[in-house]
């Protein structure tokens, strides 16, 4: 066995030369010194590690992504904004930038049969404000809406809390502090304006804050309804509200018509100052039509100085005067009183407003008994020189009927009858339409409807009335004889002229017409389309009454002599009736009427007057409304140049003697 080994040695091996940071140990190198403290023991007990500076590039992204981030939440909104929600952060812009309002348009006129102005529009200005104008900001004065309206409110006639409380709603940009001022009360503002611009100004240019408190008040130009005639023939017309809408009468009826279509106007401002050249868009207005009446200023003047003299005097309730074109159904007046102005409507009284001759619906009285007669003569139960014996009292159904003066038994003709208007006389008469009363009735009633009473007249006028016409079965056992003499129906003042209108023109109704045309804005007349027309009696029965009608004026024993007219021969008749209380409904006064034509042989014009509840001096419709006629027939004659009669009338016989 071998010997064992003995164990090798280690032999240390030299040490490495150490390296710096500057490089390697060069052999032969001095070593530095030790450190000391905790770097040296860090040293002496533990290889130091070598330094090494932090990269940048980590963080150089995240800078990169953090932009890149802001980058696109500004793109993301950039794009909503032009994009996306475009047009609705435009209309915003535009809002605050742009105003927009309406352009009213012209209300076309209302003339006369001539041309003549009756209802005209003029310049006028809607004063605005743009309450943004008003804020602290805008101003540089905490209180201005509250400045402004002191100032404001003498010159418009306005409230100044109303004024203030407006020019307070800083989020709307437009209100309306007054509408159709005329140019002076604009002027007045406007010089105001500039007073308070100029201190603004020169406050300014002193370093002040310049506030001017009525920066923010401006206008819109618009047009303002005007009558120049004042209150002639208001109850026709009517009037405009203050929105510039009809607000009775044709004004009401024909709106539409005449209103015509508003425009509208788009601007840009700054500062309550419009920019002239900044995007401005304008629809033009369309300017309303204007409308042509059948009615005759001079004429209309004539009937309504008739009217309102004869109301006054005779302190009664009203009263209507109607002229009428007898062939073509014209209306050449209509005249109500008391009327009012349709230019300041604060003087005017519910009584006053309306249109009484078409509204106001009464029992005619003796004027009615026309129609009975018509019926008489059509069904030729009777001539005009058949006898009638007058009792002074005559007991039918359950009351004794009586005339309008007590007398002695009266041997009349048909056309005395008439004549002397006997209530009953014509119910006499009457009773011969048919074979029993009832049969009777039911004739009349046919022709009462024929002639237009229980319709409207076809003008369709605001607020017409039909009247009152009961068909014959419902008839109470009075009414059976009282109609034929024009108690227990009613009618209105267009109604009755359009019933003598009718006898003149040859037995043919033809419905009353208030229009001519309309005048376009391209400047083409249009005529009103043709009034209907239908017979109600013949030729020889129109002829027949004209002839009875004469009677009543010419003859010394008729009740209507006061409206007898040199030179022409008149037909016409009175009439008494007892008037329905309105407010009570009982009987109470008097209506007072007169209806006839001119000339007889050759009718022309149609004239009916009425006057309700005269309560001073007479009551008889020939005494008070006979003179009106012939006052008012006179005129229009004139006026259209009528000629005088060329012959002389037929007077037919009134009376007879018994045993003839």
């Amino acid at each position: 066995m071998p010997p064992k080994e003995p164990p090798r040695r280690r032999v240390p091996a030299p040490p490495r030369p150490r390296r710096t940071a500057g490089g390697p140990a060069r052999p032969g190198a001095r070593r530095s010194r030790p450190a000391t403290g905790r770097a040296g023991a860090s040293a002496r007990g533990r290889t130091p590690r070598s330094l090494r500076l932090g990269s940048p590039r980590p963080r150089l992204r995240l800078v990169g992504l953090g932009l890149t981030l802001v980058m696109l939440a500004f793109v993301a909104r950039l794009f909503q904004v032009q994009a996306v929600d475009a047009a609705a952060y435009s209309a915003k812009a535009d809002k605050n930038r742009y105003l927009e309002y309406t352009v009213a348009a012209e209300r076309g006129e209302i003339t006369d049969r001539k041309g003549v102005a009756l209802a005209t529009s003029v310049d006028a200005h809607d004063i605005t404000a743009d309450p943004k104008l008003f804020t602290p900001k805008e101003s540089k004065v905490p209180d201005a809406p509250q400045q402004a309206a002191a100032l404001l409110a003498p010159i418009l006639g306005k409230d100044a809390d109303e004024l203030a409380e407006k020019l307070s709603a800083p989020k709307r940009r437009w209100t309306v502090l007054a509408r159709r001022q005329t140019p002076q009360v604009w002027k007045q503002i406007k010089d105001l304006k500039a007073v308070f611009a100029e201190k603004a100004a020169e406050d300014r240019r002193n370093g002040g804050p310049g506030a001017d408190v009525l920066a923010g008040v401006l206008q819109e130009p618009t047009t303002k309804r005007v009558y120049p005639n004042g209150d002639l023939a208001a109850g026709i017309l009517g009037f405009v509200n203050a929105d510039g809408k009809g607000g009775g009468g044709l004004e009401a009826q024909l709106d539409e018509q005449l209103a015509g279509e508003d425009g509208k106007i788009r601007y840009a401002h700054a500062g309550g100052r419009r920019v002239p050249t900044a995007g401005t868009r304008e629809i033009p207005a369309v300017p309303g039509s204007d409308i042509e009446l059948t009615i005759d200023r001079d004429i209309q003047w004539a009937a309504q100085r008739a009217i309102a003299d004869q109301v006054e005097k005779s302190q009664a309730d009203r009263g209507y005067v109607i002229v009428q074109n007898t062939r073509t159904g014209e209306l050449l007046a209509m005249a109500n009183a008391p009327g009012y102005d349709p230019n300041d409507l604060s003087q005017a009284t519910s009584a006053s407003l309306g249109n009484a001759a078409l509204q106001d619906v009464y029992e005619p009285g003796s004027t009615s008994k026309v129609m009975s007669m018509a019926a008489v003569l059509e069904e030729k139960a009777a001539t005009p020189s058949t006898h009638v014996t007058v009792p002074n009292r005559l007991h039918r159904g359950d009351r004794l009927f009586k005339d309008d003066v007590d007398h002695p038994t009266w041997y009349l003709t048909l056309n005395g009858v008439l004549a002397k208007s006997s209530n009953i006389g014509t119910i006499l008469a009457t009773g011969q339409l048919g074979g029993s009363q009832a049969e009777s009735n039911e004739i009349l009633y046919s022709y009462l409807r024929k002639f237009g009473l229980g319709s409207k007249t076809g003008l369709g006028y605001p607020g017409e009335s039909p009247g009152l016409l009961a068909p014959p079965e419902d008839w109470s056992t009075s009414q059976q004889y009282t109609i034929p003499f024009g108690q227990g129906l009613s009618l209105n003042a267009v109604q009755a002229a359009s019933v003598y209108s009718t006898i003149a023109n040859g037995g043919v109704r033809i419905a009353p017409t208030l229009v001519r045309g309309a005048k376009g804005a391209d400047g083409r007349f249009s005529a009103a389309p043709a009034a209907k027309e239908n017979r109600v009696v013949s030729e020889k029965t129109a002829k027949t009454l004209a002839a009875m009608l004469e009677s009543v004026v010419d003859d010394e024993e008729g009740t209507g002599t006061k409206a007898a007219i040199p030179g022409y021969r008149v037909a016409g008749k009175t009439g008494t009736a007892n008037r329905v209380d309105p407010v009570r409904g009982v009987y109470k006064g008097y209506t007072a009427s007169f209806a006839g034509f001119a000339p007889a042989d050759d009718p022309q014009i149609t004239v009916y007057c009425a006057i309700q509840n005269p309560t001073k001096g007479s009551y008889f419709g020939g005494q008070i409304c006979g003179p009106i006629y012939k006052q008012v027939m006179e005129f229009a004659l004139k006026t259209l140049q009528t000629p005088p009669s060329g012959s002389e009338p037929p007077r037919l016989p009134v009376s007879f003697k018994p045993g003839e």
